[in-house]
């Protein structure tokens, strides 16, 4: 029992670890609390492999020490002595599964820790491309505007200059797309969840509540509306 009671005194939990402030008390640099992270999960796994040990070993002994008591007390009457030794095995067995308990339950609960921390890593990756993202498709507006701005007498004088900023303007789009970025269509029935009406006008030409005119261009990122379109809406 007193095996049990020092494993639990030292025992840390996974919600303990969550962050180098709960493990020194402090702020520290985030490249300092990593180090600090995996030192601290090393120290929960040393815990837990030790209270499985101490279990393993506190069973043995409480078996063969039970053995030897229902040997003696299949011998005749127990004394007073041999019935309360037999008690305090049973206590000592309880006390050891309950050492194993706590050990596969740290476990459990470590792997949950280092679970949820992967998905909050991935989502601050994810947080990160979409603010740089968010920040790019300004420059995105700004090709589409120019090449809408350009003259048709000038296209053909100045070809080779416009198919150059045509390329560059191919290859940022495809860096974007291959981060998961996608371009909302704009075209059909409004959707609130990916358009936003800035002007209701009459036409003849589509339905009423479709879109009539896009006015800047919507994106996803990864099924995420980032930036909504902003449409005209047939009355």
């Amino acid at each position: 029992m007193t095996n049990k009671d020092q494993t639990t005194s030292k025992a840390q939990t996974p919600e303990q670890l969550e962050t180098p402030e709960a493990i020194e008390g402090e702020i520290v640099p985030e490249e300092e609390g990593v180090e600090m992270q995996a030192e601290a999960e090393a120290d929960v796994i040393e815990e837990m492999e030790a209270a499985e040990e101490a279990a393993e070993t506190v069973e043995k002994v409480v078996t063969e020490a039970a053995t030897a008591a229902e040997e003696a007390e299949g011998a005749g009457e127990p004394s007073p002595e041999m019935t309360a030794l037999i008690e305090e095995l049973k206590e000592a067995r309880k006390a050891a599964d309950e050492a194993r308990d706590h050990a596969l339950r740290a476990q459990a609960e470590l792997q949950n820790f280092r679970r949820r921390k992967e998905r909050e890593v991935a989502e601050r990756i994810a947080l990160a491309n979409e603010s740089l993202i968010l920040e790019l498709l300004p420059v995105l507006d700004d090709f589409e505007r120019a090449f809408e701005a350009i003259p048709e007498e000038d296209r053909e004088a100045h070809a080779a200059w416009i198919e150059g900023f045509e390329l560059i303007y191919r290859k940022l789009q495809k860096i974007l797309e291959n981060q998961g970025l996608e371009a909302i269509d704009a075209s059909g029935e409004f959707n609130p969840e990916v358009h936003e009406a800035v002007t209701m006008a009459p036409s003849d030409e589509v339905e009423s509540g479709h879109i009539v005119q896009e006015y800047r261009k919507g994106y996803k990122l990864k099924d995420k509306v980032i930036r909504a379109s902003l449409v005209s809406v047939a009355e």
